[in-house]
């Protein structure tokens, strides 16, 4: 189950029952007879399936497509569409296909290609137009004609299935040459993917997750999100951690409180005071010397912040805004000149810094402020609403502090400055300047003490720096302000230069080097006794001394106690048992059904149980026919194996067999006859193998051997199905779990549930 990208998608094979005609160069030729009659796409069945599957590792949306007459009608046959087509989506040439190449996929439409394959890369463009990057589709024939399905990756749910209704929309336009909005379509997609998707802070931390092999569960639709499983996981919102204190998030936003401690420990920070009028401000402000500062006493972001103050007016309405802003006290303190600087901390040290920049605008004698904001500001590609832009936009008339700051000069948005006038907008607000490179390390350590003093495991400290990159000692500097919660848009998509690593810097925080918040997991397919199988591998490893979670046929299980009767294999039912904190090691029962309908529960497992490639009249639901498809299915289950795990195999099945290949980790088969060729051949090269000799199962590893249990004196209703207890066997050796344990646990387990102890 290799996931290429999307332009490397293998497209539309040909099926056996249908019937087309090749042209010399491969492509298909004209059809027989012309299009009279507008075509259409019917989408027959929509499935998210939200873990590895049959298409990918990743959740994609599988979609049953009906594109009807355009069976007869490949693209080459359709006058005027591929042109229609790449005009709206120009984008389509990096697309490579099949043929490895950049514009490959344009060769296809050239040579032709069939709706349902064109329609699969419709989709992953419009979700990447719309800023959710995607890379990843196929679409397969079913065994009805003209029937495909199509996948293709997402990263949310909702948003895919938009694509694809919209994509089905644009390809009909296109194929019938009617009017199509695309500016529309993606503008309301790109609204989607702001409001459903995880943000781009959240989002860049969960790939530094990826890159490191640690897995991932959204918790919420929100940022909430958890990266590892059961008791190895931890948490983070954004850039709060299970490790950010509440306590010290309520000093980071009680300013007056957090310069007290500051101050207290020797970090260097302005003069101040906490007053509750104007008419208090103005004294405070005589009292710790002019110019000053005056900025709510909880506030962030800059906003309700008026600096340089030095008339008792300025100093007087700078109270009202920043009252009006933060909704209580206000601060005023002492004015230091210098840059603005956010340096972020994370654990003890800072791994990103950032600098402020003042705006100006530049009068051309015709255009009013707004108009120079417009035309000088937010020009800057880096600028824009929202969280993709480490710059905002500025629109002087809907900012109470740049009015304020004009109305210092005289001046409103609308007024319109002197040619070449130069007018201060913005003295703060702008901190999007990389300078991580040029801090000091006194000036680091000022603000990593700072972020311990407040008790912030990440922290965003806001200091004035003449310069950043001179001794702290040398200067006139203080820190201002410790945020919790600090943005990393601006350390991740600086205005200037490569971003910083910040997400590796957070998980090197929340995770030891070489720990990936796995916690051993078991997964269980075929239709031999599955469900008994995970019931007995659970109770293998608790016996072991784990805390284990199960998911089976026969409930869902915590520690051998069932908490649950109804058939618990399905995603809500794993999730339940990722999620929990308690649980150190967890087990799945995967049938056929769940992996084409929903996926895994889980990303990757220790432990890959396959007992047979069996297919089932309820396969046919998935148009699953035979036996060579359901190894496909079964696949799924070995393909997910760690390079550090074990895929235990039935050597009586020959398709089972077949499976070891795909494996990334070691190989286990299990056999009734030690004589068994791939047992002898598996233990010729020094790997295990499981069988029975005598009545006793039997471990092998090579020519060493340990004799385990006799099943005669296993309860009757397991002796009797002696490979359920070898495949069970096998997972548990391939856990490390001692046979001793392993024989123990065999004498104690009960296979009825309605027994299991509470």
């Amino acid at each position: 189950m290799p996931e290429t990208a999307a332009t490397q998608c293998q497209g539309t094979p040909l099926s056996e029952n249908t019937q087309r005609t090749m042209n010399p160069n491969g492509g298909p030729t004209k059809a027989p007879h012309s299009m009279t009659s507008q075509k259409k796409i019917d989408i027959l069945r929509v499935n998210y399936l939200r873990g590895p599957n049959i298409w990918t590792y990743r959740p994609v949306i599988e979609a049953w497509v009906d594109i009807g007459e355009l069976e007869d009608f490949p693209s080459n046959t359709l006058p005027g569409f591929v042109e229609r087509l790449t005009a709206w989506l120009p984008s389509l040439i990096e697309h490579e296909c099949s043929p490895g190449v950049r514009g490959g996929f344009l060769e296809r439409l050239h040579e032709g290609t069939w709706a349902a394959h064109i329609l699969e890369h419709v989709c992953l463009e419009l979700q990447n137009l719309s800023g959710m990057r995607t890379g990843f589709g196929k679409a397969r024939q079913t065994s009805k004609r003209g029937v495909y399905k199509v996948a293709f990756r997402t990263r949310q749910e909702q948003v895919g299935r938009a694509a694809l209704q919209t994509g089905r929309d644009l390809l009909l336009a296109a194929i019938n040459d009617t009017a199509f909005d695309l500016g529309a379509a993606i503008t309301e997609l790109s609204d989607m993917v702001d409001s459903l998707c995880l943000g781009p802070s959240t989002a860049h931390i969960v790939d530094a997750a990826t890159a490191r092999g640690i897995p991932h569960i959204r918790l919420t639709e929100g940022n909430l999100v958890q990266l590892g499983y059961g008791m190895a996981q931890r948490r983070i919102w954004t850039a709060e951690t299970d490790q950010t204190s509440a306590i010290a998030e309520e000093i980071a936003s009680d300013k007056d409180l957090t310069k007290s401690l500051l101050q207290a420990c020797g970090v260097p920070v302005p003069e101040g005071e906490l007053v509750r009028s104007a008419e208090a401000a103005w004294e405070a402000a005589q009292s710790v010397g002019l110019p000053v500062v005056v900025k709510p006493y909880d506030g962030n972001h800059g906003r309700g912040v008026s600096l340089n103050l030095t008339q008792q007016a300025e100093v007087e309405a700078a109270y009202q805004l920043a009252h009006r802003k933060g909704g209580g006290s206000v601060i005023v303190e002492k004015f230091i000149p210098g840059d603005e600087h956010r340096l972020l901390v994370v654990g003890k040290k800072v791994v990103a810094a950032a600098r402020g920049d003042v705006l100006y605008v530049q009068g051309d004698g015709v255009s009013t402020i707004d108009q120079l904001a417009e035309l000088q500001i937010n020009c800057d590609p880096r600028r824009g609403r929202g969280e993709d832009f480490p710059l905002n936009v500025v629109t002087p008339s809907e900012s109470a502090e740049v009015i304020l700051e004009l109305e210092r000069v005289g001046l409103n948005a609308q007024s319109v400055p002197a040619k070449d006038q130069r007018v201060l907008i913005q003295r703060n607000g702008n901190v999007a300047l990389d300078v991580t490179a040029l801090v000091h390390p006194t000036v680091a350590a000022a603000a990593a003490l700072a972020a311990r003093v407040v008790g912030l495991d990440i922290a965003g400290v806001d200091m004035v720096l003449q310069d950043c990159a001179l001794p702290l000692g040398s200067q006139r500097a203080c820190v201002i302000e410790v945020n919790a919660s600090p943005g990393l848009l601006s350390h991740i998509k600086p205005a200037n230069g490569e971003g910083q690593p910040v997400g590796t810097a957070i998980m090197a925080h929340l995770f030891a080097p070489k720990v990936d918040g796995r916690i051993p997991i078991v997964g269980v397919t075929g239709t031999q006794n599955t469900g008994r199988i995970a019931r007995l591998v659970a109770w293998l490893v608790h016996i072991s001394g784990k805390h284990v979670g199960l998911a089976c046929s026969e409930g869902l299980y915590l520690d051998g106690r069932r908490v649950d009767a109804r058939d618990s294999t399905h995603w809500d039912a794993g999730q339940r048992i990722l999620i929990n904190r308690s649980v150190q090691a967890a087990v799945f029962e995967n049938p056929s059904a769940t992996i084409l309908g929903q996926g895994l529960a889980y990303d990757k497992c220790d432990v890959g149980v396959v007992t047979d490639v069996s297919w089932q009249p309820g396969l046919s639901e998935f148009d699953i026919l035979d036996a060579e498809q359901t190894y496909k299915v079964a696949r799924t289950q070995v393909d997910v194996v760690l390079p550090s795990g074990t895929a235990v195999l039935n050597a009586a099945d020959a398709q089972a067999l077949e499976l070891a290949e795909l494996c990334d980790g070691k190989v286990i088969f299990y056999g009734l006859s030690a004589e068994h060729p791939t047992l002898v051949q598996q233990r010729n090269v020094g790997e295990r193998a499981v069988f029975l000799r005598d009545g006793a199962i039997v471990l092998a590893q090579g020519a060493h051997e340990i004799s385990l249990l006799p099943l005669a004196s296993l309860k009757p209703t397991k002796a009797a199905q002696p490979e359920m207890v070898m495949a069970a066997v096998g997972a548990a050796w391939a856990l490390n779990i001692p046979p001793e344990l392993i024989g123990a646990g065999l004498r104690t387990f009960e296979s009825n549930p309605h027994k299991t102890p509470y």
